[in-house]
């Protein structure tokens, strides 16, 4: 029986899909703000920033370790017949970007003003609901934007690496980019949600849809806190 895809479901399908996406992403980012906190309150995330800050390859074993990952919570999440493995893809992987969040939170919410938390968390929030209303809106396939995002992300994982190697700083301008990365990832997820996942699927499209919005928090926190220090 061939896939019949969320645009294509009947209607009131497809607001039950929606719904249920967006209730587990908004469970996602309390669970992900829940464990920045505990993080924060235990010491793990100053351990994990002093880390970072003393070992210039730690921060690419990190990386390196979410990848995996990263890899095995897709493929939980994917498994539509089992919703225990989807919610425990969707879990690791909430975990897994608490952790490597955790030493830049851990420094915005100590050393820096204490306006930059919520202003970046309001500035991201604006961003993807105003995203996401142009992709409902347009019911537009924006699929054509993943060769793009491959290419992107290759040039900027390579530039990232070669600054842990180096250890030269990518500056302003890099995060402004790559915010502008990071919002053609969710017009890219939210349509691929609609027009290639099924309306079993919506715990995997909760995981697709915080990959994206955590990827802009990241940059658009960056922006903030490197403004706040001038």
């Amino acid at each position: 029986m061939p896939m019949v895809s969320v645009a294509q479901a009947r209607p009131n399908e497809r607001a039950e899909f929606i719904k249920k996406t967006y209730v587990h992403l908004a469970g996602a980012v309390a669970a992900f703000g829940l464990l920045e906190y505990i993080f924060i309150q235990t010491g793990i995330a100053q351990a994990m920033a002093s880390l970072v800050a003393s070992h210039r390859f730690a921060w690419m074993a990190i990386l390196g370790g979410f990848a995996v990952l990263g890899w095995i919570s897709r493929s939980l999440a994917a498994k539509a017949d089992d919703e225990m493995l989807q919610y425990a893809g969707l879990g690791l992987y909430v975990v897994g970007y608490a952790l490597i969040f955790a030493p830049m939170i851990f420094i915005a919410a100590v050393y820096s003003d204490p306006s930059v938390l919520p202003t970046a968390g309001i500035l991201t929030a604006f961003m993807f609901a105003g995203l996401t209303l142009i992709a409902f809106t347009t019911k537009k396939d924006f699929s054509f934007l993943g060769g793009f995002l491959r290419i992107g992300g290759f040039v900027a994982l390579g530039l990232i690496i070669c600054s842990a190697i180096f250890g030269f700083s990518l500056g302003l301008l890099f995060s402004v980019v790559m915010v502008g990365f990071a919002s053609c990832a969710i017009l890219y997820d939210t349509s691929k949600v609609m027009h290639h996942f099924s309306t079993r699927h919506h715990v995997a499209a909760a995981l697709e849809l915080f990959a994206s919005v955590a990827l802009l928090f990241w940059y658009i926190l960056r922006i903030v806190m490197s403004m706040s220090r001038r």
